[in-house]
Formats: structure tokens, C-alpha cells, sequence
């Protein structure tokens, strides 16, 4: 298309030719884009995995805007003076739509790892490690992303390309300055890094902390997102995760023991009851057929201590089988073995005169 420039036009044919040549370079790109995701999403359809069409369902869309920006940017040449005022426009937004792209590719990927990471199966330990790496890796990675597409958006414009300089130059110093400014964000970012490697919880961990129940519904990069047995959301900063004691019911396998205890007469025929026991647990579809027992673990002066030991595949359902068993023996133990009820006993000596206890003079 170099005879454009042969031509002796004046500038508003200038300036026609120039809105021509960006309409049909327009018009192309949008064409060549179809048509590209067109023959992807075929050859989507045919792959046997979900992986390809979720990777062009993210980038789709800014992958159209790249393709008119770098056509447009081709054809603003035809424009008069479009090399000066046109060029930097472009320079400033090509790296705005690259900065977008680079998001949705890590945004795919991250969809990729969850498609392919399934925590709604029973033995999902391994998929919720994949999970919360990738949650946690994935937003290290879009900080990272939008801090350099500033930096070269503001290097793109001569007027203030210093001010793009100096901020990366300088990052190491801000940095310092930052963290000796807000000491408490950048440790918990800090931490937030350690968390992904060394992952003291994972997304859909089980946990106490605080004394409140809950399982890990989000790790953001400064703080956990715990939703609580009743449906409460707790926010706990990442630090407290790596300086402080918590429980974590699900760290090695979802399966748990869980106990159930009753203060019974000392007189409580305990084989009888261990053989109540095992027809309630054995009947129970909570129970996963791994163990139980009962036990007597401590002694009063008037009541002995009773433990139930039962086993459930996570630890949701151990609490109700927990439940089911201590009503279900209650039940036994007041309709059969009303005599293992506690009962306070009193002793007189033999020929003694009773007692009378009377209340204090005022």
C-alpha cells in the first residue's frame, strides 16, 4: 500500500485514506479473529478435555481488542501526523490490552487447575493442595502483572516516561518504604507466600482457631476467609497461621475419631452397655466400619466416666454420629438401665441419731 504515499492529496483526502485504511483494517482483524476462534473452538470441541475450551473462553475477548489495536496501530501510517499523536495512544494502550491478556491467560490456567481438581470427591486431599497453590500462586502472579503493565504504559508516554523509570528503578526502595510503613500488610503478604508452599491449610480444610469451628472458604494474599458452622464469616489475618497454635481436622486425611462421654453410677453394668454399643454403631450408615469402642476413662466419688470411641469418614458427619450415639444410649440407659443413672449415696453409722440440718439464725 505504499502508492498512498505517491499520491499528491491534499490533507482531508490525507485524512479520508487514513479513516479507510483503519475502517478495513478494523474490519479485518475482526474477521481473522472469527474466523481463528472458530477453527480453536472446532478443534475444542473434538479434544476429549474441557482444558481447551476454557482457556478461549478467557482469552477470547482480549485477544479481539489486541488484534484491532495492532491493526489500527498499522494503519494509523495513512493518517497525517498519525506517526506523533496516534503512536502514542497505541503505545499506551497496547501494553493496557498485553497487561489484560497476560490476566486472562493466568485466569485460564487457574480454571484449567480447578477443572482438573475435583474437591467434591470424598478422598479430595490432593486436589484441594492443587487448589489453594493455584488461588495463591494466581494472585502473586496478577499483582506481579498489573505493577509491570503500569510501569510500561507510563514508559510508553514521552512526558512521563521518567515517572515509569523511576518506579521501577525504585521498586526495591519503595518496597523498603512500604514495609517499614505498613509493617503488619507486608508480613501478612509475606506470609501469604509461605503459605503456598507450605501449606498449613488448604481451601475446605476443616480448622478451629479462636474457638470457632469453621471450614477455609478463601486465602486471600493478607488475610483467610473461615465459614463457620453457623454460617458467620471469620477473617483471620495470614500471619496467625504461621506464628500461632490452630487446629486443623483435615491436614493429612478427612477421616477423624470421634468421642462421646456419659457420667454414669458405678454400679453400670459396662459389658452390657459396650454390647449396646456395637448394635447403635453398627446400625448407624454414618459409621465407616473402622473402629469403636467403649471404656471406662475415669472414676468420682459418685460417678464413674464412660467413653465412646467412633470413627466417620469426615468430620461433619463424625459429629453427628456422635449425636446419634449419645441419644441413642441415653435413650437404652433410661429405659433398661435405669440403676446406671448417677445417684448420690449417704452413709449413717450404725445407732446414730439422724441428722436434722438447720438453716442459720439471722
Amino acid at each position: 500500500m505504499q502508492w498512498f504515499h505517491s499520491l499528491n492529496l491534499d490533507p482531508a483526502d490525507g485524512w479520508i485514506t487514513g479513516l479507510v485504511a483503519i475502517v478495513v483494517a478494523v474490519i479485518a482483524a475482526l474477521v481473522l479473529h472469527t474466523v481463528a476462534m472458530r477453527i480453536a473452538h472446532h478443534a475444542a470441541r473434538r479434544s476429549r478435555t474441557s482444558v481447551d475450551g476454557l482457556v478461549l473462553d478467557r482469552v477470547r475477548r482480549p485477544l479481539r481488542w489486541v488484534t484491532v489495536t495492532v491493526a489500527v496501530g498499522a494503519a494509523a501510517r495513512f493518517l497525517p501526523a498519525g506517526d506523533t499523536a496516534l503512536r502514542q495512544v497505541f503505545g499506551f494502550l497496547v501494553p493496557a490490552l498485553l497487561g489484560w491478556l497476560a490476566l486472562a491467560a493466568l485466569r485460564a490456567v487457574q480454571d484449567v487447575v480447578e477443572s482438573q481438581a475435583d474437591i467434591s470427591v470424598e478422598d479430595n486431599l490432593r486436589a484441594r493442595r492443587k487448589r489453594t497453590r493455584a488461588t495463591i500462586l494466581g494472585r502473586i502472579g496478577a499483582f506481579f502483572i498489573v505493577f509491570i503493565t503500569l510501569c510500561l504504559m507510563l514508559l510508553s508516554v514521552p512526558g512521563i516516561r521518567t515517572i515509569g523509570v523511576t518506579l521501577m528503578a525504585s521498586a526495591g526502595i519503595a518496597g523498603l518504604v512500604v514495609g517499614a510503613a505498613a509493617q503488619p500488610a507486608l508480613k501478612n503478604l509475606i506470609a501469604g507466600v509461605q503459605m503456598a508452599f507450605t501449606e498449613p491449610i488448604r481451601l475446605d480444610d476443616v480448622v478451629i482457631v479462636a474457638g470457632e469451628w469453621g471450614r477455609i472458604e478463601e486465602i486471600r494474599l493478607t488475610f483467610v476467609v473461615i465459614k463457620l458452622w453457623d454460617e458467620r464469616r471469620l477473617v483471620v489475618p495470614v500471619s496467625k497461621f504461621l506464628e500461632e497454635s490452630f487446629q486443623n481436622w483435615t491436614r493429612e486425611t478427612s477421616q477423624l475419631l470421634g468421642s462421646v462421654f456419659w457420667q454414669l453410677d458405678p454400679s453400670a453394668d459396662i459389658a452390657r452397655l459396650r454390647a449396646h454399643l456395637e448394635t447403635v454403631v453398627t446400625a448407624n450408615p454414618r459409621w465407616d466400619r473402622r473402629f469403636f469402642n467403649l471404656q471406662v476413662t475415669d472414676m468420682k466419688a459418685d460417678a464413674i466416666e464412660v467413653r465412646a470411641l467412633v470413627t466417620a469418614k469426615d468430620a461433619a458427619i463424625a459429629f453427628d454420629l456422635r449425636c446419634d450415639v449419645r441419644e441413642a444410649m441415653l435413650a437404652y440407659i433410661r429405659d433398661e438401665m435405669p440403676e446406671a443413672l448417677p445417684r448420690r449415696r449417704y452413709e449413717t453409722a450404725p445407732g446414730a441419731e439422724p441428722v436434722t440440718v438447720r438453716a442459720p439464725d439471722r
